[in-house]
């Protein structure tokens, strides 16, 4: 999991301006002079200086089954990649701005519906737009939208849990998913670090004592609605990206996790999923209790009120295991865009709001949230948390917003969002791409989230000038029609035209 660790701020902060920011006035954003000083140090946090991979567990913390930090052996710096905002140099102008990108805009390979939205991180200025402000269909880049809203909602720090407690009659174990997509049945599952259902089931044995376990029930209610989004595509559900959403699931439903680990390379992450997640975790759980017969010892079902019970009474919890913090989620969600991920962090942003833990209740907590920060609500109209959903719809400025909210400070809990942003030609999805001679400069500068759907391409993130301004753009296109490669290159020539100049 490519995520970045603190490192010390770059460069000075700029100068406080002389007066309130010339952006579009019917924004909410209301930056002020002060954010400007704390701008370099939270995008430091936030992860814009990318460092080579190293120990994850050194940088965050690892954690055992019981909660406790896990020291690590200290390792070398790794070496930047990705240099730091100056925070003194000077803003591109808008006509600078519009010189270089008019003609990229219009290319044929982006089809005859693109929008783009390029402001300054620092000030919240926007200097360019073409039908910035049209709901669009953001495909993957959905992603920053739902990572920004649960960071918002649940906080960085967050854990979710997953919990075993007594049922109704002696022996029977309620296990009760608290919507973790992560948890894996034991060391060997997929996500490194996640909870893990051998030590919940070593819990349980402690204390049920000399109560031999008789059955396990499978308590996943908390999730309500369709396990599958109406909008997304008739091959998702079975073509590896997507998987039946439920509260209870073990290692993101992949049927065979160990192997997905191996391929996830190769697949773009895609891997089969099981039909029935909550039941095949109940049924890995019953095995790690020692019970044997098959289904006839696993159920749906949900658990007693515990009504303050104690010891095995109906209702006591006999044992809980806790997610990755919300932070580690949110990285692997957006670095490998992992649609699974994406809808359990959309359903935590409802509960967290009092909704429904569902796709509506998802879409309408996300909605909320973002309104709550002061973003435009009328630009974002939302299905779904992953962005497989043909009818979301985002528009440029909205994400463009939404980066300089996370980034400028304000929030400091949001800047959490740029831990797992791929950065061109060298990591996640845009590993391969900013390497040829037209897009060269947009390598190790550009840091984005990409979304693809057929005909949909989406590009949202940061990108540093030549001068070493921090600029964030979107470039949302769905109506193209030629070949992938071509419009992934167009999309990249309008970021590395804003990589190689200073726009003045």
């Amino acid at each position: 999991m490519p995520v970045s660790p603190p490192v010390p701020p770059v460069g000075a902060a700029p100068p406080a301006p002389s007066g309130p920011p010339p952006g579009r006035p019917r924004r909410r954003l209301r930056l002020v002079a002060a954010l400007a000083c704390v701008l370099v140090l939270a995008l430091a946090v936030a992860g814009l200086a990318v460092l080579r991979p190293g120990p994850v567990a050194g940088w965050l913390g690892d954690v055992d089954s019981t909660g406790t930090a896990v020291a690590a052996p200290p390792e070398p710096t790794p070496p930047a990649v990705l240099a730091g905002p100056d925070g003194n140099a000077p803003l591109p102008t808008e006509a600078g701005i519009r010189s270089a990108l008019d003609p990229l805009v219009r290319a044929a390979a982006l089809g005859d519906r693109v929008h783009v939205s390029v402001a300054d991180v620092s000030t919240g200025q926007a200097l360019y737009g073409s039908g910035q402000d049209t709901p669009t269909v953001p495909a993957s880049v959905t992603k920053l939208a739902t990572g920004v809203a649960v960071l918002a909602a649940r906080g960085p720090a967050y854990r979710i849990p997953t919990r075993a407690v007594a049922g109704a009659n002696p022996g029977e174990v309620v296990l009760v998913g608290g919507g973790d997509p992560t948890l894996a049945v034991d060391k060997n599952g997929f996500y490194p670090g996640a909870a893990r259902l051998d030590d919940l089931a070593a819990q349980v044995r402690d204390a049920l004592g000399g109560t031999a376990p008789t059955k396990v029930i499978v308590d996943s209610s908390l999730f309500s609605g369709p396990v599958f989004e109406p909008g997304w595509d008739a091959d998702i559900p079975t073509g590896g990206f997507g998987a039946a959403i439920t509260a209870l699931m073990t290692d993101g439903a992949r049927k065979n996790p160990a192997e997905a680990r191996r391929t996830a390379e190769e697949t773009n992450h895609a891997a089969e999923r099981v039909p029935q997640p909550d039941l095949t975790a109940g049924r890995q759980f019953a095995k790690l209790l020692g019970l044997t017969g098959g289904a006839a010892q696993v159920s749906r079902g949900t658990a007693p009120a515990a009504s303050g019970a104690t010891g095995t009474a109906p209702g006591a919890e006999l044992g809980t295991v806790e997610s990755l913090p919300m932070i580690r989620l949110v990285d692997i969600m957006i670095s490998d865009s992992d649609n699974v991920i994406a809808e359990a962090m959309a359903r935590q942003v409802a509960l967290a709001k009092g909704k429904p833990g569902s796709f509506v209740g998802g879409a309408a907590a996300t909605d909320q949230v973002l309104g709550e920060l002061g973003l435009p609500a009328g630009e974002i109209s939302l299905a779904d948390g992953s962005g497989l959903s043909r009818t979301n719809r985002i528009s440029p400025s909205l994400l463009t917003d939404l980066i300089t909210l996370a980034g400028n400070g304000s929030h400091p809990e949001l800047a959490a969002i740029f831990g797992g942003l791929p950065v061109g030609g060298w990591s996640g999805t845009l590993d391969e791409r900013y390497r040829a001679a037209a897009t060269r400069a947009g390598a190790g500068v550009v840091r984005a989230k990409t979304g693809t759907l057929s005909g949909v391409n989406a590009i949202a993130g940061t990108v540093t000038t030549a001068d070493g301004r921090l600029l964030t753009f979107a470039v949302l296109t769905d109506r193209t029609q030629g070949s992938l490669d071509e419009t992934r290159a167009a999309l990249d020539r309008i970021s590395s035209a804003l990589a190689g100049c200073g726009c003045r």
